[in-house]
């Protein structure tokens, strides 16, 4: 065969660099945002950056806040294609539809943020997550003081307080929404991350935002809460040194929660199961190695993807309107109640308890570990200098995580 043949076709194709350069010039993403709304994805970019800087200046919640962050910046860049918000719409997600899709129509066609994105779609990564904060929690303090757990669940009245009062019509958010939106008031970002997955994933982007803002604000949102609530006779109560817990009741504790909570709410098990599992590797103590990977290697996989992935549903269309303005200021009342509820409860069990608890730690029922607790901590010396109010503050604190997962497995029993 004669070479020169082979080359014909090429020879017979004219290469135009006038119009190669014009076609490069219009894909180039720098263009696309002067075209259309093209303005929104360079405003998110900037938000992005912001949220880079919050993190890594003034170090909120950097190891999952820097990770959102980058992934607000990733898919918002014009022609990236690393996430197809309409892939995961739910025209696409039901059966019933004539626009339905699997799992192989994703991997086939999405983004490398498309494919990781499933983890928080069937809800992996929160999981995988408690499993390691569990791993990483000391719930002693609750063991010895049973009474926390009251204080823990006060707190996650703001979750269901937000949830009614965003059911007026004036905000026009569905109950599904509502209740995503009221998880907020919990302080716990995997889970409200779970939740909304489940019922309103529309609104995952802003709800994250809000979650790990606020959870990185405690020592700005709640001090005031506390102060105003209580008088500063109340604030230098000094509480008891707890007791000892024995390893048997630390092993036990772990079992009885996840039977006797699943068995209540099922909705909650997959939640409360990883987080006691990891919680029996830790106390066990002959499961070191399966502990350690669930604190450290997998759980920071894990945050990685989580992160990027819940950044990468911030794109423009979703994030740039007066719904998530409203999701903002709601997530911050209820983020608000729920500092509060936990302060009067506190204030109410002193009617009737011979031994005073000071009210301060009823603020740790919300469940941003263990920041609460060294909020109570801290606000507690400044009324006492010798007043230690610590390992107090986290048996109310390790409750809240316990008591949000509880809240966000009765509202999806009810709404999912």
């Amino acid at each position: 065969m004669n070479i020169l043949s082979l080359a014909t076709p090429l020879a017979a194709t004219e290469f135009n660099l006038t119009e190669g350069l014009e076609k490069f010039f219009h894909e180039m993403a720098f263009v696309q945002f002067f075209e259309g709304d093209g303005w929104k994805s360079l405003v998110m970019i900037a938000l992005g950056c912001f949220l880079l800087f919050l993190a890594i200046k003034k170090g909120y919640e950097p190891l999952l806040l820097l990770p959102i962050a980058f992934g607000m910046i990733l898919t918002n860049l014009p022609g990236a294609e690393m996430f197809h918000v309409n892939l995961w719409n739910d025209e696409y997600l039901n059966e019933n539809s004539e626009y339905y899709h699997d799992l192989r129509h994703i991997f086939a066609t999405g983004g490398l943020l498309d494919i990781l994105y499933i983890g928080v779609k069937l809800g992996i990564y929160p999981c995988l997550i408690f499993l390691g904060v569990g791993a990483m929690t000391d719930f002693g303090p609750l063991i010895a003081n049973p009474k926390s757990l009251l204080l823990g669940a006060a707190a996650q009245i703001g979750i269901f307080a937000t949830f009614l009062v965003t059911q007026i019509d004036f905000f026009g958010f569905t109950p599904a929404q509502s209740a995503s939106i009221g998880i907020i008031g919990g302080a716990d970002g995997p889970t409200a991350i779970f939740l909304t997955s489940k019922l309103a994933p529309e609104l995952l982007g802003p709800i994250a935002v809000a979650a790990y803002s606020y959870m990185a604000l405690v020592p700005v949102i709640q001090p005031p809460i506390m102060r105003f609530l209580t008088t500063e006779k109340e604030r230098k109560i000094r509480m008891s040194q707890l007791r000892t817990v024995t390893k048997r009741e630390k092993i036990i504790f772990p079992i009885v929660v996840a039977i006797v909570v699943s068995l209540i709410v099922p909705s909650a098990a997959t939640l409360i199961g990883c987080l006691m599992l990891g919680n029996l590797f830790k106390e066990s103590g002959v499961v070191d190695r399966l502990s350690k990977a669930a604190q450290n290697e997998l759980n920071n996989i894990v945050v990685i993807f989580l992160g990027v992935t819940v950044g990468a549903t911030a794109t423009a269309a979703s994030f740039m309107n007066l719904q998530t303005i409203a999701i903002l200021c709601v997530g911050i009342v209820a983020f608000g109640i729920g500092s509060a509820s936990g302060v009067i409860m506190a204030k109410i069990m002193n009617i009737f308890l011979k031994e005073k608890i000071n009210p301060l730690i009823g603020s740790a029922g919300v469940s941003a570990v263990p920041m609460a607790a060294r909020v109570s901590q801290t606000e507690g010396q400044k009324a006492d200098p010798r007043n230690f109010l610590l390992m107090h503050a986290m048996g109310p604190n390790v409750a809240g995580v316990i008591g949000s997962a509880v809240a966000a497995g009765i509202l999806l029993s009810f709404l999912g």
